[in-house]
């Protein structure tokens, strides 16, 4: 018969195995975050460098995390269509994207200053928006939106046409143009241009098609979604643009905030860190653009001052009047991003 003592042990030893056998409260599966964008998937170091930049994000809050945060990327519209990125950030239906920002123009009218035609004319201008007045507000304005920026991304774009060179305003009468922003889009109505919206990962096959003769897009998309293949005419941006958008890498400030501090403090650290990358990126491709196009047979040339101007005429009647007239704050909005200089 087995005494009182020797019960007592096997029970005392049969409970330490069945606690060791079950995960502590502290041992907790992996958060999965999902990351969206309409990107390709960069294959290697001569991809799209915004897919790169969400990989590399990726991994080093995972490393950083020691794997308590795990992240699956969704490239090309894999996860959901590009124009509903943004609604699904605010519902928090989606984690995090990388956007263009002005795309949730029709949802959150004041982002459509980030794809303002003029307003931004360098990388570096760009960046100092975010700690200036316009950045600060920017952050309010999401905030409220349930959306955190956690990457600063600016690319400027260029011009592909099929039918000739746009390089001033005059150029572009007539012809089926793509913009990019509500704003954009009326600043080339001004200069004259038949203007359809759609966003960037759909231009190849309206050049395709014919639906467009000509397409304002960062010169990572003119590289990334072939345009060369139909395009016979660049303007670049290399030396100068009026076509800045801001890309930025953003989450669902609902799951930020469920996240715990120190978790918080690496995503927004590392999202941080990606900044200079994102802008370094972004100017190797404004020349390899060129190259390119050249490469394609396309003819190449560059924007000037004299140029810029023009287009600072047509925006200031068009895009700048409207959205300081018929956009909440939107006057203040304007002058706030004008003063960043």
């Amino acid at each position: 018969m087995i005494s009182k003592t020797k019960r007592s042990l096997t029970f005392a030893l049969a409970t330490a195995a069945f606690t060791f056998a079950i995960p502590s409260a502290h041992a907790q599966a992996p958060r999965v975050i999902k990351i969206s964008h309409q990107f390709p998937a960069a294959s290697s170091e001569d991809g799209d460098f915004r897919d790169r930049l969400v990989r590399r994000f990726a991994a080093e809050v995972e490393k950083q995390s020691k794997g308590s945060l795990k992240f699956e990327i969704y490239p090309g519209s894999s996860l959901m269509k590009t124009n509903s990125q943004i609604g699904a950030l605010r519902k928090s239906a989606l984690d995090m994207s990388l956007v263009p920002l002005a795309y949730g123009g029709g949802e959150i009218p004041a982002v459509n200053i980030t794809l303002m035609p003029t307003v931004v004319n360098s990388y570096e201008q760009g960046m100092r928006w975010k700690t200036a007045p316009i950045g600060k507000e920017l952050d309010r304005i999401l905030a409220d939106k349930n959306i955190k920026i956690i990457t600063w991304v600016w690319q400027a774009g260029g011009i592909a046409s099929t039918k000739k060179t746009v390089l001033v305003p005059d150029d572009a009468k007539g012809l089926k143009f793509r913009g990019g922003s509500k704003e954009m889009d009326q600043m080339l109505k001004g200069a004259g241009a038949a203007v359809t919206g759609m966003p960037s990962s759909e231009i190849y096959s309206a050049m395709q098609s014919g639906v467009l003769d000509a397409a304002l897009t960062s010169s990572t998309s003119l590289i990334s979604f072939r345009l060369q293949e139909f395009s016979k005419y660049v303007t670049t941006a290399r030396n100068k643009s009026f076509w800045f958008m801001f890309e930025p890498l953003l989450i669902s400030k609902g799951l930020y905030d469920s996240l715990t501090p120190e978790q918080q403090k690496i995503i927004s650290e590392v999202g941080a860190s990606l900044e200079k990358f994102g802008v370094e990126e972004a100017k190797k491709d404004d020349l390899r653009m060129a190259e390119v196009f050249t490469k394609a047979g396309a003819k190449v040339v560059d924007m000037d001052d004299k140029a810029f101007m023009a287009w600072r005429g047509v925006a200031e009647q068009t895009a700048f009047k409207d959205f300081a007239e018929n956009i909440k704050d939107g006057r203040a909005l304007l002058d706030m991003a004008l003063s960043v200089k």
